[in-house]
C-alpha cells in the first residue's frame, strides 16, 4: 500500500534524549522501524493509530491529547494515522 510519509521533526537531540514531533496527514505512516531506545509517546492531538506489528498483526489504538505511554527498545512496527483528522504526537527516546 502506498501511503504518504509522516513528517518527523527533531526538537532535541543530546546525550540523554531525542525528542521528535510527528505530524501525520490522513492515512500517513511512519514506515516500518525498530526502536533503538526506550521511548515515551504523548499525543498533541487525538491520535487514532493503526499499529502494524511484526508477524502481520494489527491493532487500533486511540489516545487523547496529553495522554502518554511508554515502551521498551526493540519494538518493530509501522504507525498509520487511521483517523479522520490529521494527528500529531511527540516521541521522547531515552538514550
Amino acid at each position: 500500500m502506498d501511503r504518504p510519509q509522516a513528517k518527523a521533526t527533531i526538537l532535541v537531540d543530546d546525550e540523554r534524549v531525542r525528542v521528535i514531533r510527528f505530524e501525520f496527514a490522513l492515512g500517513a505512516e511512519t514506515g516500518w522501524h525498530v526502536h533503538g531506545h526506550d521511548y515515551v509517546v504523548t499525543p498533541i492531538s487525538e491520535c487514532v493509530m493503526l499499529l502494524e506489528e511484526t508477524g502481520g498483526t494489527t491493532r487500533e489504538v486511540t489516545m487523547a491529547p496529553g495522554a502518554a505511554y511508554g515502551r521498551k527498545k526493540g519494538i518493530e512496527h509501522n504507525v498509520v494515522n487511521n483517523g479522520k483528522m490529521p494527528m500529531i504526537f511527540v516521541e521522547v527516546e531515552l538514550k
